[in-house]
């Protein structure tokens, strides 16, 4: 068994397309109404879809699960997100960890938490 993918429930799927591109540089492989993978194996799905297969109401921002990327050059990625034209929450600004790791940690626009720190 492979896990494949990564799925996050999004309100605006070209919202979080353009999101995704912008800040990641993540590239749409494929665009299924609804229902969108992009390259590193994260899906994006329409939340009206999820709530339909779940039958239940989507928790924003629950700090269950997070998003973790890698970037060597985490001081221009932060100035990146500084610079981003859409408010981004943070959860912590750029920080260094005891152990010698940078990380910066925010939401989506969906409230799905991000982390991108330092390779170790």
């Amino acid at each position: 068994m492979k896990l494949r993918n990564v799925l996050i429930v999004v309100n605006d799927i070209e919202k979080s397309k353009a999101f995704y591109k912008d800040l990641f540089g993540l590239e749409v492989i494929l665009d299924n109404d609804g229902n969108v993978i992009l390259t590193e194996g994260l899906v994006l799905q329409d939340a009206a879809i999820w709530k339909k297969f779940i039958n239940q109401d989507v928790i924003r921002e629950n700090n269950a699960t997070e998003l973790y990327f890698e970037e060597a050059d985490i001081e221009a990625f932060a100035e990146k997100l500084e610079q981003y034209h859409e408010p981004i929450k943070y959860v912590n600004r750029l920080m260094e960890h005891s152990w010698g790791q940078k990380v910066i940690r925010f939401y989506d626009p969906d409230g799905n938490l991000i982390e991108v720190g330092t390779p170790m």
